[in-house]
């Protein structure tokens, strides 16, 4: 059986996540830098070949993957598993806000946000899991074709190191942010026993991809 491809994109940006504030399980819109982001995003896709499009059932994901559709003549896939992880207390905040308020939290989390997610939140454990097995099950259902998948930064970070063998605790530090609209590529071979060669990281899919995105190192969020 041939190998698959998947493209992971994450959503278009919004006005939380230009502000750097957890935006998980928040139903947030994007913003008008998030819908060029997802033209310029519908305009690469035509030159891609994909076979398949795949979403999250989060609103702004879904409204990414408009246009995409439209492009691409493809009805969205909308895949329950590959919604965002819930944020807990974090939900609608930035990392700097919480370390004033909740300096003990927020440490723990820093050191290993794995281990010590914020109280609240969906185990980061179970979402990467929810998440790999969503990946895997679309992974299998279109064998063989090159599939574009619109999804989530922390989710697909996760799902990533879950994949490929990256200790979670590690995350925030291997994959410090995927940016808005940019593109994730990965081999999977039709054993389930062997991992994804990933083959490429963070692409970006026009100049719309980086506008205005704040420093992913400074105060980074999830």
């Amino acid at each position: 059986m041939s190998d698959t491809l998947l493209t992971l994109v994450r959503h278009g940006r919004t006005i939380w996540h230009a502000e750097n504030r957890y935006a998980g399980v928040s139903d947030v819109p994007l913003d008008d830098t998030g819908h060029a982001q997802a033209a310029a995003l519908a305009e690469w896709a035509c030159h891609q070949g994909f076979d398949v499009l795949v979403c999250s059932p989060v609103s702004r994901a879904r409204t990414t993957a408009k246009p995409v559709a439209a492009a691409l003549g493809l009805e969205p896939e909308v895949v329950p598993g590959l919604r965002e992880t819930g944020f807990g207390i974090a939900e609608g905040r930035t990392l700097a806000e919480l370390r004033e308020s909740h300096p003990e939290i927020a440490a723990a989390f820093v050191a290993d946000p794995a281990a010590h997610p914020w109280p609240g939140a969906e185990q980061p454990a179970a979402a990467a899991a929810r998440a790999v097995d969503a990946l895997r099950a679309v992974a299998e259902r279109h064998r063989g074709r090159s599939v574009l998948v619109i999804a989530h930064n922390n989710l697909l970070r996760l799902a990533l190191c879950a994949w490929l063998g990256i200790p979670l605790g590690r995350y925030r530090d291997v994959l410090p942010r995927l940016e808005n609209a940019a593109a994730t590529r990965l081999r999977v071979p039709a054993d389930p026993g062997r991992p994804p060669a990933l083959l490429a990281l963070n692409v970006p899919t026009s100049p719309a991809v980086t506008a205005d995105a704040p420093d992913p190192t400074a105060g980074r969020t999830a």
